[in-house]
């Protein structure tokens, strides 16, 4: 079975996990979005609420499911905890082609609201993060 992962952040192509976490994993690479509100955080990399904004990214597809476990590690989301005690929460999201065509379901990391505050969390409009830019 296909494992898909919407990413928007530090494991997209060309930004810093990417090449640790994905490269030599990675069966398709789809530029996609999502809905959420996305934010840069005071640490250097974003984080993802729900919401009714497009946030940009990309649907990985990977053949291994073992990838996960190794998300989860880099995410701080642990399934057995409770949602206070993981950084982010892995959940269902709905993915869609640049031109707004169904992609279907892939699991991605969103953070609560409170957390996203406590890291002093910057709304980003555009939608799209890179760690080139100064928010």
């Amino acid at each position: 079975m296909v494992l898909k992962v919407f990413v928007y952040g530090t494991l997209k192509p060309g930004e810093c996990n990417y090449r640790s976490y994905c490269q030599k994993k990675v069966i398709e690479i789809i530029k996609a979005y999502t809905y959420g509100q996305l934010y840069h955080l005071s640490l250097g990399y974003p984080a993802m609420t729900r919401g009714n904004q497009k946030v940009q990214g990309y649907l990985l597809k990977f053949f291994d499911d073992t990838v996960l476990q190794k998300l989860d590690d880099l995410e701080d989301y642990y399934p057995l905890r409770s949602p206070q005690d993981s950084q982010y929460l892995r959940q269902n999201l709905v993915i869609y082609s640049p031109i707004g065509e169904l992609l279907g379901e892939a699991w991605g990391y969103l953070m609560t609201v409170e957390k996203i505050k406590q890291l002093g969390g910057k709304l980003i409009t555009s939608g799209w993060w890179t760690q080139d830019k100064d928010y």
